[in-house]
C-alpha cells in the first residue's frame, strides 16, 4: 500500500490542520472557504467560481461516487484546493470514469483528508474567510505564516476562467415531461437568443437555456456594449464567477450601457455586476454563502425556496433606494439581500443558482421568468 504523505493547513492565526494529502502535493497559499453541500463535490470543484479557493468541505465523505464525464461544469477546474474529513479513493459508481484524486492530479490542484474539518469550519464561521497555505507537515511554522504574510491574493480570476473568444450553444429537444419541460411547453417565441457574459459560467447555465430552445452565445467578459448589440440578442445574460465584482469595470460599463435594450438576467456574480451598474454598492461577507441548503424567500409570492449557493459578496440593502431597483428576494438566515430587480428595464438577478448542479431545483422557474421578458 502506498504511503501516504503527511501535509496541513496553516491558517493566518498560526492555528494548524494535519491530514494527508491526495490530488497534487503542491503547496499553495488560498483564501479557504466552506461548503455545507452534501452531494456534488464534482461540480463544486469543476465551478470556477472556486479559482483560488480552499474549499473545506463539510460532508465528512467525499470521493466515494467517482467523477462522471457528463457532470463537470468547466473543462479546466481551477480551484485552489479541497480539503476534506475522509477521501474515498475506491468509488463505487457505474458512471464513474476517475477518481476525484486522478482529476485533481491531472490539474494540479491540491487535496487534504483527514483534517478534522468540523474544527476548521468553525474556525472560518468565528473568525471569516482568510489566507491559508496548503503545504508540507514538516513546514516549520514561522516560515508559514511568513509566507501568508508575503503572499497577495490575485484578482484577476475572471480575466483568466472567462472563455478567450465567442461560441454558440445550440437548442436541444428536451421532453415536455423533462427538467424544465413545463416552462419550454409554455414558450409561444421560439428560436430565442441569448447574449451570455462569460464571468467563469458553470455549463448548466448553457444546458438549462439550450433545453429551453434558447440559442445561447457567450461572449469573454470583457466584451464591449457595441459588440453585443451588434449580435442583436432578444436577452442577456450575466454569468457567475470568481472574486469581486468591483474587479470587473468593463463588464459593469457594458451592462450598464445595454440595460434598458432588452432583458437582462444575473446570477450570481452577474447579480451583484448587474446591482453595481444600476449604482448600487457592494460589501464582502464574513465567510460567505456556500451549499445546496439556503432558504431564500421570495418577497413577491412569499414563498420559500431551498437554493444552490456559491459567493462571499452581498450587495448593499441601503444602497437600493438610490436605484431604480427592488429587492425581490432575501435570505432567512441573515437577511441579506438574494434579488433585485429593475420591471421597467426588464432587467433582474438573483445570488442563488437557479441552474443548480449540484443543489435543488426550486429556482428553475427563474428562466422561465426570463424567457417571457424576451418575448414581450
Amino acid at each position: 500500500m502506498k504511503e501516504k504523505r503527511r501535509r496541513k493547513v496553516i491558517l493566518e492565526d498560526g492555528r494548524e490542520f494535519y491530514g494527508y494529502a491526495f490530488g497534487s502535493h503542491q503547496d499553495r497559499v488560498c483564501e479557504i472557504v466552506f461548503n455545507t453541500s452534501m452531494t456534488g463535490y464534482q461540480e463544486i470543484l469543476s465551478d470556477l467560481s472556486y479559482t483560488d479557493q480552499a474549499v473545506v468541505m463539510t460532508y465528512p465523505l467525499i470521493g466515494n461516487y467517482g467523477m462522471a464525464a457528463g457532470d463537470y461544469e468547466s473543462d479546466t477546474p481551477s480551484i485552489g484546493a479541497m480539503i476534506v474529513r475522509e477521501y474515498n479513493e475506491e468509488p463505487s459508481n457505474f458512471r464513474s470514469l476517475q477518481t476525484l484524486g486522478e482529476v485533481m492530479e491531472k490539474n494540479g490542484i491540491p487535496g487534504i483528508t483527514g483534517v478534522d474539518t468540523r474544527a476548521l469550519t468553525r474556525s472560518i464561521r468565528d473568525y471569516g474567510t482568510r489566507k491559508a497555505l496548503l503545504t508540507d507537515a514538516s513546514t516549520p511554522t514561522a516560515l508559514g505564516l511568513e509566507i501568508l504574510k508575503n503572499t497577495v491574493l490575485a484578482s484577476d480570476a475572471v480575466s483568466r476562467v472567462s472563455c478567450r473568444q465567442r461560441w454558440e450553444s445550440f437548442p436541444v429537444p428536451v421532453p415536455v415531461e423533462g427538467r424544465h419541460g413545463d416552462i419550454a411547453a409554455a414558450i409561444t417565441k421560439k428560436n430565442l437568443h441569448v447574449a451570455a457574459i462569460d464571468c467563469g459560467m458553470k455549463r448548466n447555465i448553457v444546458r438549462s437555456l439550450n433545453g429551453l430552445g434558447c440559442h445561447v452565445t457567450i461572449v469573454p467578459w470583457n466584451t464591449g456594449a457595441d459588440e453585443i448589440r451588434s449580435l442583436r440578442p432578444d436577452g442577456i445574460l450575466i454569468s457567475n464567477g470568481p472574486g469581486d465584482p468591483t474587479d470587473v469595470p468593463e463588464t459593469i460599463a457594458a451592462v450598464r450601457a445595454l440595460l434598458g435594450s432588452c432583458p437582462v438576467f444575473g446570477i450570481c456574480l452577474g447579480h451583484q455586476i448587474l446591482s453595481l451598474a444600476y449604482g448600487a454598492r457592494t460589501y464582502k461577507l464574513k465567510f460567505g454563502h456556500r451549499g445546496g441548503n439556503h432558504p431564500v424567500k421570495n418577497l413577491e409570492t412569499g414563498k420559500i425556496e431551498i437554493t444552490s449557493q456559491n459567493h462571499s459578496y452581498a450587495i448593499e440593502q441601503d444602497s437600493l433606494p438610490s436605484t431604480p431597483l427592488k429587492a425581490t428576494h432575501i435570505n432567512l438566515l441573515d437577511q441579506t439581500i438574494e434579488g433585485v430587480e429593475c420591471a421597467a428595464d426588464r432587467a433582474f438577478g438573483v445570488q442563488y443558482h437557479p441552474e443548480s448542479a449540484p443543489g435543488p431545483q426550486d429556482s428553475a422557474y427563474l428562466f422561465g421568468k426570463f424567457l417571457r421578458a424576451m418575448q414581450v
